[in-house]
């Protein structure tokens, strides 16, 4: 049986990320694309609980089995996980998104949501990212790094909870290098621009400018992409011990509230 690899992104199905990372996947195996049916960019982790969700078949594309879901990204993995797929995926892989996902954007981002959604699952997954925002982006630097990263998690499979985050510089032709990096520290700034529209009141338009706050550290995946390099990020649900260990005060107030 060929393996099974369950496919979402955040630009919906109809972008042009999902196509070209289809027609890499489905040379590995079956492939089902399950794609909100509107973009959900930003939405990370998000899941609808006040409204019906419902799918959608499509057509058949490039022998890919196509669905959309009114729903965010993450609820296209569920769904897909609970009344679509007839069997359990062998691999997870979301995008490619139009844009980086690097550094804090990981957080953001929904196509890296439901990455994280197919871990939490239990299943090997990862999510590519273009360096370009475009509608007609050319993924063609994306696939060498797509075909040796599936390649390589299907045959080993990913540690229980960790996910991959894949960005690919906008750059001519293949990158020569790919890096295992950590993710960036930095921030966005002058994040919402202010108008008034016609009738005085005031609204407001997410803008901004990424803020990198250590340019010269060559082991992010920033400098990486910077420098024309693949970035491979591994990202984990579970978080709790590293975080434990590095609020150094919390024992002492533990002890205190207990008396």
């Amino acid at each position: 049986m060929r393996p099974l690899i369950l496919v979402s992104n955040d630009d919906s199905y109809m972008a042009r990320g999902v196509h070209a990372l289809i027609d890499r996947l489905v040379k590995f195996g079956d492939v089902v694309a399950v794609c909100p049916q509107h973009p959900q960019s930003g939405q990370s982790m998000a899941i609808t609980v006040n409204e019906p969700l419902r799918i959608t078949r499509l057509d058949d594309y490039n022998g890919a089995r196509m669905y959309h879901v009114s729903g965010s990204p993450v609820d296209c993995i569920k769904l897909a996980m609970h009344h679509i797929l007839d069997r359990r995926p062998d691999l997870v892989v979301t995008g490619i998104n139009h844009g980086s996902n690097s550094a804090i954007n990981v957080l953001y981002s929904g196509t890296m949501g439901a990455a994280m959604e197919g871990s939490a699952f239990g299943i090997p997954s990862i999510g590519f990212s273009l360096t370009d925002h475009s509608a007609d982006a050319d993924f063609t630097p994306c696939e060498k790094a797509i075909d040796v990263l599936v390649e390589a998690a299907l045959r080993h499979g990913l540690p229980e909870d960790v996910a991959l985050n894949v960005n690919v510089p906008n750059i001519s032709g293949t990158p020569a290098e790919m890096r295992l990096c950590t993710p960036c520290r930095g921030r966005w700034n002058d994040e919402y621009k202010e108008y008034t529209d016609p009738f005085g009141r005031k609204f407001y338009w997410l803008t901004g400018r990424y803020e990198n706050l250590e340019p010269e550290n060559e082991s992010t995946d920033e400098w990486a992409l910077a420098h024309g390099m693949v970035s491979v990020v591994p990202v984990a649900i579970e978080r709790s011990s590293d975080i434990c260990r590095s609020v150094s005060w919390l024992p002492e107030a533990i002890a205190a509230y207990n008396g």
